[in-house]
């Protein structure tokens, strides 16, 4: 069973899973209008994910979102075929592609891809594929970021 995370601003429950903020700004795996769900294989990992875009750092209320799939939802994207800058900030427009490609295919509900700050594994989530909906999204929990990581 795959478990994952998802720590967004409070004001964003309502929509934390549609893909909304992802298609508005584009991001490493998707480009602007593609609807794409991001989060983490654990809660230190969707810390960092979220600190890392906390520029200056910003004090709001949090909630973190536990996540549950079967395995048989999820895609691995083999790491022998990520291109050689797909570290490279800003993102290149080759691993933009990844998660477009996919999201068209609609091959899965959920896209296994390691994280550029640790390697660890982050999923994306593909709101519109069918099997989205057996996803089980756990109640939001009340985050809050330790205030010596935002010194």
């Amino acid at each position: 069973m795959g478990e994952a995370w998802r720590i967004v601003k409070e004001k964003h429950v309502a929509t934390a899973f549609t893909g909304e903020g992802a298609a508005k700004t584009g991001g490493r795996w998707n480009s602007r209008g593609v609807f794409l769900v991001y989060t983490s294989g654990t809660k230190s990992l969707a810390t960092l994910e979220s600190l890392v875009h906390l520029n200056p750092p910003a004090l709001f209320n949090y909630v973190a979102f536990p996540l549950q799939f079967d395995d048989v939802f999820v895609e691995f994207f083999p790491l022998k075929n990520l291109p050689a800058d797909w570290r490279t900030e800003p993102p290149p427009p080759v691993t933009k592609a990844i998660g477009d490609d996919w999201v068209k295919a609609a091959r899965s509900a959920v896209l296994a891809l390691p994280s550029v700050i640790t390697g660890d594994t982050n999923y994306l989530l593909n709101p519109a594929h069918p099997d989205f909906k057996k996803i089980t999204v756990g109640k939001p929990e009340p985050f809050v970021f330790d205030p010596r990581l935002l010194t």
